[in-house]
């Protein structure tokens, strides 16, 4: 069965069980009739998932791994706040009559900062960082910019990367991203660098985004690893209010109740090595069986 079925079935039993309900308290997300949408929540998730063994794909209803790498190209290789420049509509309640976001996302990865190395944005002293400095304890993200929120149409939900490198011994499994992509050669030692990596979340609506989070961000860590010459390792997955919607309910209980299938593989082309070279046709996959999807699913605003 796939690993992040489990992990996601786990963590919907444990916040549906244990969790704490929003219910008649002062909420700012609403339904489409104007209804307050209410929440059952737990706080301070912590999910690990270990590229180095399979890639974290739902099976219990299918995620679209290609739309989640074009949003997250969106944000990180086109540095775009318009939704014209992305393909999923996901976005669309949020944009101004131009298609703007404001301030959000994309916005940030392209503002340029000042570094005794020069000029970089976001994305680009990452990159610098991973292949001059690799065990540098500084090499993150943070698209929580506290002056420009107010510019923004939606405060930024997954909000930081912090990248960390290891030296290891690394025996990936045949069917893992780690030994389907580009190995890099081992030194000496039999031993290559690993790029791991810590997303942090403020908010999670669990039904909706998930699974599309967990996969956007290990296809991002498995971009930055081939083009900085390491293998992808662990993606830890850190939200501080994981919640349930309380019209998603009944739909999560039927999801859980499913029978997890075989994770899929999952590999990124071998030949790209620069980031602003991958495309969405640069990710391939198979064996990719799923259960039927939950059509008609309730987003609150």
């Amino acid at each position: 069965m796939s690993y992040a079925d489990r992990v996601f079935i786990d963590m919907c039993r444990d916040i549906l069980d244990n969790g704490t309900s929003t219910q008649g308290q002062k909420v700012r997300p609403h339904w489409a009739d104007g209804e307050s949408a209410y929440t059952v929540k737990r706080f301070g998730i912590c999910n690990r998932y270990d590229l180095r063994k399979e890639f974290p794909a739902l099976t219990l209803r299918r995620t679209g791994l290609k739309s989640a790498m074009d949003e997250i190209l969106w944000i990180w290789q086109r540095k775009s706040n318009n939704i014209h420049d992305l393909k999923p509509h996901i976005w669309d309640e949020w944009a101004d009559e131009d298609g703007s976001i404001g301030k959000a996302y994309g916005y940030q990865m392209g503002v340029k900062h000042i570094y005794k190395e020069g000029m970089f944005d976001q994305v680009d002293r990452v990159l610098y960082d991973l292949k001059n400095n690799p065990y540098s304890r500084r090499i993150m993200t943070n698209l929580y910019v506290h002056q420009d929120l107010h510019e923004m149409n939606l405060y930024p939900c997954a909000y930081s990367m912090t990248f960390n490198v290891t030296r290891e011994k690394v025996d990936p499994l045949p069917d893992s991203p780690a030994a389907l992509g580009r190995m890099p050669q081992a030194d000496e030692n039999g031993e290559v660098l690993v790029l791991n990596a810590v997303l942090n979340q403020r908010s999670n609506d669990v039904l909706t985004a998930n699974n599309w989070n967990v996969a956007q961000y290990a296809i991002l860590l498995m971009m930055f690893a081939q083009v900085s010459g390491m293998v992808p390792g662990e993606l830890v997955h850190m939200i501080a209010d994981a919640h349930i919607y309380d019209r998603h309910i009944p739909l999560v209980e039927e999801l859980i109740s499913r029978d997890p299938l075989p994770a899929p593989k999952v590999w990124l082309d071998p030949d790209v090595t620069d980031f602003y070279s991958f495309t969405t046709d640069s990710l391939h996959y198979e064996n990719y069986e799923t259960h039927e999807q939950i059509r008609n699913i309730p987003v609150a605003i």
